[in-house]
């Protein structure tokens, strides 16, 4: 075995994992993707068993932005419940926006509890 069989193992072995995880993420994507119809899934499918490169590169052509937003909502939505759900187990409420915050100093000064200068500040506080 020479230097160069090594090198072109290598090459190959290198092309082929990438190959595998690309269709691994296409297959993933294919999926989860709520928009798309069982049968046009089946049909994707076959294709990459059927000719696998070129099927993969077509997917990644029409699919691939598409593929690249999905993927940020899931990974922003997954952020969003774990956020949520550490706040839970916590036993901290999540923050309340600025309108919230207003909104209750407002009805601590209706009902006397603070003067006018405190709501204002707890006013700016909020909007700040």
């Amino acid at each position: 075995m020479s230097f160069w069989d090594v090198v072109w193992f290598i090459i190959i072995g290198y092309a082929f994992v990438a190959y595998l995880i690309l269709l691994f993420s296409i297959i993933h994507d294919l999926f989860r993707d709520r928009d798309v119809s069982g049968f046009a899934k089946a049909v994707w499918v076959l294709g990459l068993i059927l000719l696998p490169l070129l099927t993969a590169l077509v997917y990644v052509i029409v699919r691939g932005q598409g593929m690249a937003r999905r993927a940020v909502a899931r990974a922003e939505e997954q952020e969003r419940q774990r956020d949520e759900y550490i706040r839970q187990v916590a036993g901290r409420p999540a923050p309340a926006s600025p309108t919230d915050q207003i909104a209750q100093a407002r009805a601590l000064f209706d009902a006397g509890a603070i003067s006018q200068s405190e709501y204002e500040a707890l006013k700016s506080k909020a909007l700040v």
